[in-house]
C-alpha cells in the first residue's frame, strides 16, 4: 500500500525538493502551494486538509508543513504595520501549521492508524534572526516547541513528529538575505564554508516521512553547516 502525503509550500525550493525526494520513493504526494490556498487566511488549511484528504482518497499518512514567509518587519516601523506584520507571518509559519497538525492527529486517532508529522523550522528557533525578523524567529521556536508536545502527547498512538532546522539555503528567498547581509561574511559563519541545499533538507526530511525510527520521535535535526551547534 503506497504512503499518502500532504506537503505545504511545495512550489519551489526546499518544499519542491522534498516532494521529489517523497515522490521518488512510489509514494503519492499533495504538494501544495500558494496557488492552492492563502495559509494567511484562518479558513485556508481546513479547506486545504479537506481537499487533499479528498485527492488522497480520504487517507493522509504523513504531513510535511513547509510553507512560510520570510519578511523583513523593522522595529521602527508604524506600529498597526508592525502587528500586521507579526501576525501574518505567526498565522502563515506557526497556526496554519497547526490547524494542519491537529486535523492530521485527529484524522489517525479516528482510522486508529499512526502516522507522521515532519515541520520544517530553522535554526532561528534557537539562535534568533536579525532585528526585522522576531516574527519569524518566534514561528519557528512555536513550530519546534509544538512537535516535542505532539510527540510526546501522541506516540503511544503510533503518532510520530519530527522538526528539520535549516540555517541558510540556497533558494530564492536566502540568495536575496545573503545579499543584503553581506554574503561573504555570513559564509564566513558557516564552517562547512556553504549554505545548505534543497536537495539536503529533502533527504532529511524523506528520511523522517518515510524510515526513521519510531523512537526518534520528538528529535530536531538540524542541517546548517555546523554555524549553529546544539
Amino acid at each position: 500500500m503506497s504512503t499518502h502525503i500532504l506537503i505545504t509550500g511545495a512550489s519551489r525550493g526546499i518544499g519542491a525538493a522534498i516532494a521529489a525526494a517523497l515522490a521518488g520513493g512510489g509514494a503519492r504526494v499533495v504538494a501544495l502551494s500558494s496557488a492552492d490556498g492563502d495559509l494567511a487566511d484562518p479558513a485556508a488549511p481546513d479547506r486545504l486538509w479537506q481537499s487533499s484528504l479528498d485527492r488522497l482518497d480520504g487517507r493522509i499518512d504523513v504531513l510535511v508543513n513547509n510553507a512560510g514567509v520570510f519578511e523583513a518587519n523593522p522595529l521602527d516601523g508604524a506600529d498597526a504595520d508592525w502587528l500586521a506584520s507579526w501576525n501574518r507571518t505567526m498565522q502563515v509559519n506557526l497556526t496554519a501549521s497547526a490547524q494542519l497538525c491537529r486535523h492530521a492527529v485527529r484524522h489517525w486517532q479516528a482510522r486508529g492508524s499512526g502516522g507522521r508529522i515532519v515541520n520544517i523550522a530553522s535554526r532561528a528557533a534557537y539562535r534568533g534572526d536579525s532585528p526585522a525578523h522576531w516574527h519569524y524567529a518566534a514561528s519557528k521556536a512555536g513550530m519546534v516547541a509544538m512537535t516535542k508536545t505532539i510527540a510526546r502527547a501522541y506516540a503511544k498512538d503510533g503518532i510520530l513528529a519530527f522538526a528539520i532546522c535549516p540555517g541558510f539555503t540556497m533558494t530564492g528567498m536566502a540568495d536575496d538575505y545573503l545579499e543584503s547581509r553581506g554574503g561573504d561574511k555570513l559564509l564566513a559563519d558557516i564552517p562547512l564554508g556553504r549554505v545548505a541545499m534543497p536537495d539536503e533538507v529533502g533527504e532529511m526530511a524523506r528520511w523522517c516521512a518515510m524510515q526513521a525510527p519510531a523512537s526518534m520521535t520528538g528529535a530536531v535535526l538540524d542541517v546548517n553547516g555546523a554555524s549553529y551547534v546544539r
